[in-house]
């Protein structure tokens, strides 16, 4: 009967270094999620989600690396945003820009560029 308690004792002692053990390592992805998605935050525009210009710059250079001549650029202009966001105001001249971002996004995504 006395098996029992120490198998227990055992167990819980076990449990108690891998926990101790883990607790470093979960600190350690905590942490290492936190900085990822801080570094995801300064690589794209938060409105639209597409790359800003020194990601998409770094980007750009290794698609065009490794397709050379099959690589393609997209170029979007928007007509008179600045005549939108100076007389409807920036939450307006946003919400284009969020409009226009969204498909560019899809797209990229899709062909994994942007």
């Amino acid at each position: 009967m006395n098996s029992v308690p120490r198998q227990q004792a055992r167990i819980g002692q076990r449990a108690l270094l891998l926990t101790t053990a883990a607790l470093p390592l979960t600190g350690w992805a905590v942490h290492a999620a936190a900085l990822h998605k801080q570094l995801a935050a300064t690589r794209r525009d938060p409105l639209t989600g597409l790359l800003r210009r020194d990601a998409y710059t770094t980007r750009a250079r290794r698609i065009l690396a490794r397709h050379g001549d099959d690589a393609a650029v997209i170029m979007v202009d928007a007509d008179h945003f600045k005549q939108i966001n100076d007389t409807a105001g920036h939450p307006a001249g946003d919400a284009v820009l969020t409009a226009i971002g969204f498909p560019v996004k899809s797209m990229c995504s899709d062909l994994r560029g942007c």
